[in-house]
């Protein structure tokens, strides 16, 4: 029987500082350095196939905490990237 997973403070501001970036190519956190809203929808699908990935080499090795955390990140992200995506395309 292996052991249950450690948590690892290091793996949620991971998680967290990669949904940030994501929303900042979707246009949802101004630029920091322009104060400006800009969409980058190939560096936003980067990151969400990234944290995608993730969780699916992670499988098994995270904490609760820690599933829930990048479950509700990717949660978030996918239909915000669609709608950007809709939009682009009109």
């Amino acid at each position: 029987m292996s052991a249950a997973p450690e948590a690892d403070p290091r793996f949620n501001e991971f998680v967290i500082l990669q949904a940030q970036n994501a929303g900042l190519f979707l246009g949802q956190i101004p630029n920091p350095h322009t104060g400006e809203k800009q969409v980058n929808l190939r560096a936003a699908k980067s990151v969400i196939d990234s944290l995608e990935m993730i969780s699916f080499k992670t499988l098994g090795n995270l904490t609760p905490t820690e599933e829930k955390l990048l479950a509700t990140a990717l949660d978030n992200l996918r239909p915000l990237y669609q709608t950007a995506l809709a939009s682009a395309q009109h």
